[in-house]
């Protein structure tokens, strides 16, 4: 088949390809849907992978194993090369194919997610680092109680988010973004029991400050989930969401 005749037929296809994306359906011509089949199955493995990493990085700070935790840092380069060719296949479809209305905003949104999970899978090795370090403190395990309980909320928060994503649940994901309060709460709490460990234990300051910049990093994590699931929103209902809120975030301490 000539060059002539490929383009010619790809025209007559943007008539007739369907792709599913949760219930929406878009005309696409075959290419532009082999991308954005490809594009969003990276988005989704890449996806599995950061959570992966994550419930290691919250096991070895619960269980105290700094084995589990250096198994995470290995896995860090994997998530960065995985995360720069993601950004590159959406750069290659906003120049190759110009989506526009529904099909821009998919783009759009993973695009966004991409970053975010990225910036999720630096948590988990920050976490990781810091039970390598905890680990020289045998005191500093187990951990105090609210800080247990936050860890497995943030992990919790990303299952959830990455639920919705998978489902193209907007509200779902919306449910996902009021649990964020809590888990502000949830952070302050353990500020309040770590400072108070200071307070009373100062010759381990170096153990409660590691905890205190782990539970930043725990917090983060469900920043970077609420992110996501605002992303989903935008995905399904076109709203940016960002900065929408009934009243005021409460300042972190």
């Amino acid at each position: 088949m000539s060059q002539n005749q490929d383009h010619e037929q790809d025209a007559g296809a943007t008539s007739h390809v369907m792709i599913d994306w949760s219930s929406d359906r878009v005309s696409l011509g075959r290419h532009f849907l082999r991308d954005m089949e490809g594009l969003w199955s990276g988005a989704l493995r890449l996806a599995a992978v950061v959570e992966s990493s994550l419930h290691g990085a919250i096991h070895a700070l619960i269980d105290g194993r700094p084995d589990l935790a250096a198994e995470v840092e290995r896995s860090e380069r994997t998530v960065d090369s995985w995360e720069v060719e993601i950004e590159r296949d959406c750069l290659k479809i906003l120049t190759l194919h110009q989506p526009a209305a529904s099909d821009l905003r998919r783009v759009a949104a993973i695009l966004r997610i991409n970053g975010d999970l990225e910036r999720t899978s630096d948590m988990a090795r920050n976490i990781a680092r810091r039970v390598r370090k905890l680990a020289t403190d045998p005191a500093a395990f187990p951990l105090p109680r609210q800080m247990e309980a936050l860890a497995l909320r943030a992990l919790q928060q990303l299952h959830d988010s990455l639920d919705a994503l998978v489902q193209g649940d907007a509200a779902r994901a919306r449910e996902v973004i009021k649990a964020d309060r809590e888990i502000d709460r949830q952070y302050r709490l353990v500020l309040q029991e770590l400072k108070g460990c200071i307070r009373s234990d100062p010759d381990r300051i170096n153990t409660w400050l590691r905890l205190i910049n782990t539970a930043r990093n725990l917090e983060r994590v469900a920043d970077h989930a609420t992110h996501i699931t605002e992303a989903v929103v935008y995905l399904k209902e076109g709203e940016i969401i960002r900065h929408h809120a009934a009243e005021p975030r409460p300042e972190r301490g």
